[in-house]
């Protein structure tokens, strides 16, 4: 890498090394690293925290010298189904922002709703595509308006059907911006093949929508022949983590990189679990890694 200073530019989703807020800090102080990117704080969605849980998010941050720089929100994720009120989704994107600002974050991660499907898996012909641009120009102003920048991330929701879905809500939604998760096209179904639909490919995807880039998350993984999902460490897994990451270096990128290991706990699947001491190791082993990959390229 031309600029050896990016431990500046490294972070992770750290709920997926320690529950509470210290150890979370205490991870990434491990790597050598200043940046978190929050999402849950003792299990609980940062806006779930009461008023004074979240003082002491704020006091521990700055007593260890730690910058939150994206929030993983739950804004319009896939537990979230379009058919639902409208006021749901107001209320939680209002007190996401106040403290996401109150957070200094630069960014905030959002999705576009669940994806209308059958109960074997087909996915319905009609999204309500034009209720999702309305709800989701409403949330990207209101973040806007309180100066963070909502980034989109392509995981399955709707804008995570394809290349196609992620360009067609840029062009529809002025101001959002993409947060590109290397881990989650091999794992996603394509819309545009047959069903029962084979998977995306990172690279396509990836280069599809690289201009709209503000943001990374690194996560890796492939699903086996019995359509069973697996992660692995950056650059094992078909996420094409190392040539995505190479060109955006190559081409000036100069943001962040966030951890999203998914290896020793999974954000949306409680059956996977481990001690503690195994979460925060295989995160500084996850990170030590990254680093590695990105020396070699």
């Amino acid at each position: 890498m031309s600029d050896k200073n990016y431990s500046s530019r490294l972070m992770g989703f750290t709920d997926e090394a320690a529950d509470s807020i210290q150890g979370q800090c205490n991870a990434v102080k491990a790597l050598g690293w200043s940046n978190i990117e929050l999402r849950t704080v003792d299990k609980k969605q940062i806006v779930d925290l009461t008023d004074e849980e979240f003082a002491n998010v704020m006091d521990t941050l700055s007593k260890e010298g730690v910058s939150v720089c994206s929030l993983g929100s739950n804004v319009a994720n896939w537990g979230q189904s379009i058919l639902a009120p409208f006021e749901d989704t107001k209320s939680l994107v209002k007190k996401t922002a106040e403290r996401a600002a109150l957070l200094g974050a630069k960014f905030v991660r959002i999705m576009s709703y669940s994806i209308l499907q059958t109960e074997e898996g087909r996915v319905l012909e009609d999204q309500k595509e034009e209720e999702r641009f309305e709800r989701l120009r409403w949330i990207v102003d209101t973040f806007m308006d309180k100066g963070v920048i909502p980034v989109h991330e392509n995981c399955f929701t709707y804008g995570g059907l394809s290349p196609e879905h992620s360009l067609k809500l840029v062009e529809k939604v002025p101001g959002m911006k993409l947060v590109f998760d290397t881990g989650n096209p091999p794992i996603d179904v394509d819309l545009r093949t047959p069903y029962p639909y084979s998977y995306q490919d990172s690279w396509e995807f990836y280069t599809a929508v690289k201009p709209y880039i503000a943001h990374v998350h690194i996560k890796d993984s492939y699903k086996d022949e019995n359509r069973v999902e697996h992660y692995t460490f950056p650059g094992e897994g078909k996420g094409s983590v190392k040539r995505i990451v190479a060109d955006l270096e190559k081409s000036g990128y100069t943001g962040y990189y966030s951890m999203e290991p998914h290896m020793a706990v999974v954000f949306h699947d409680k059956s996977v679990s481990a001690s503690e001491k195994a979460r925060t190791d295989n995160f500084i082993e996850y990170g030590k890694r990254f680093m590695s990959l990105l020396e070699s390229i």
